[in-house]
């Protein structure tokens, strides 16, 4: 027979359990060490602790992602606040950026070293892996003018991104669209392969844009607040606690996601830590979003999409959620 004690301890665990909302939240990409902090606090149980039951999943592109959160198969998402951009402006998608992640651009295309690649000019004529809805993709018309690229001579091959760094190992394509943060992993790869990668960073053509951002449906802040407080509230926890305890955040993600090598993981996370927490962060809080750098964000995105450029972006933000600076 149980004691009163007993009984009384289950119906609390009960109770803890009843109050956990369930969530799922899709990454932009495939789950590599640049969602350490993702990964590594759900194991760690930081969103439990924020009274969410939260399941991750990963994403296939940013325009993917955007448009399963737009229709309610996500609740949250990371994707490249340009795709939020051009989604909302073009065809009214009821997603909006609701903290940014990526302060400036880690956007890039690696090429071989052995294809003699060494600027983006060197690309005319080649091809280049994407994905649907991805934002390399989005911004490279820029980039290109930028550097004296012609824009139409680049031929794009569509493609899981799963797959990307073995096609381009193959040499099947003759580029492939990653944000910088990934090389040590993918340079690795590629070495076992007998190449090496070389990267072509967007950044070097004035890219000073915000990229990746959380995402959340005009339906889910118009009905469920308080649900997005509590994982803006985690998601910035998260990235504190990977940012001071990287092995642990490393060792959790792995655990998670059994495929990713440790040190790749760790490498990874580091260089993504760089893009969250620098000057940007610090002066005006996790997840801030400023009327300039949003202003530069739109005017980069709809000069590449063809898009109007009075249109106002603000339309496509929502912080009010954020932590307390």
């Amino acid at each position: 027979m149980k004691t009163p004690l007993v009984l009384a301890a289950a119906l609390l665990l009960s109770l803890g359990a009843q109050a956990q909302e369930k969530v799922r939240f899709q990454t932009d990409w495939v789950a590599s060490g640049e969602h350490a902090a993702y990964y590594g606090a759900w194991s760690k149980g930081i969103w439990a602790q924020e009274g969410l039951d939260i399941t991750i999943t990963r994403g296939y592109g940013s325009g993917d992602t955007a448009a399963k959160v737009g229709a309610g198969a996500a609740d949250f998402g990371v994707s490249d606040m340009g795709a939020v951009l051009t989604g909302r402006a073009r065809a009214n998608l009821p997603v909006k950026t609701i903290a940014t992640v990526y302060t400036y651009s880690p956007h890039s295309l690696f090429v071989l070293k052995s294809s003699g690649i060494t600027s983006f000019k060197g690309l005319e004529g080649k091809k280049i892996g994407i994905t649907p809805g991805n934002s390399h993709k989005l911004y490279f018309p820029k980039v290109a003018a930028r550097s004296g690229t012609d824009a139409s001579k680049i031929v794009w091959v569509n493609m899981d991104g799963g797959a990307m760094g073995t096609q381009l190992f193959t040499k099947n394509i003759d580029a492939a669209p990653f944000y910088s943060i990934h090389h040590y992993y993918q340079n690795k790869a590629a070495q076992k392969a007998g190449q090496e990668i070389v990267v072509l960073p967007f950044v070097k053509t004035g890219f000073a844009i915000y990229t990746a951002s959380l995402i959340a449906s005009d339906k889910m802040l118009q009905e469920r607040p308080e649900t997005v407080k509590k994982f803006l509230r985690g998601a910035r926890r998260s990235f504190e606690w990977a940012r001071d305890n990287q092995v642990e955040a490393c060792k959790m993600h792995v655990q998670r996601i059994p495929e990713v090598d440790l040190d790749d993981c760790l490498n990874s996370l580091k260089a993504t830590l760089e893009f969250v927490f620098n000057d940007y962060q610090q002066k005006n809080g996790f997840g801030a979003v400023t009327t300039e750098r949003l202003a530069e964000t739109w005017k980069v995105v709809a000069d590449a999409q063809e898009l109007d450029p009075k249109w106002n972006p603000a339309q496509a933000i929502d912080t009010r959620f954020l932590p307390v600076k």
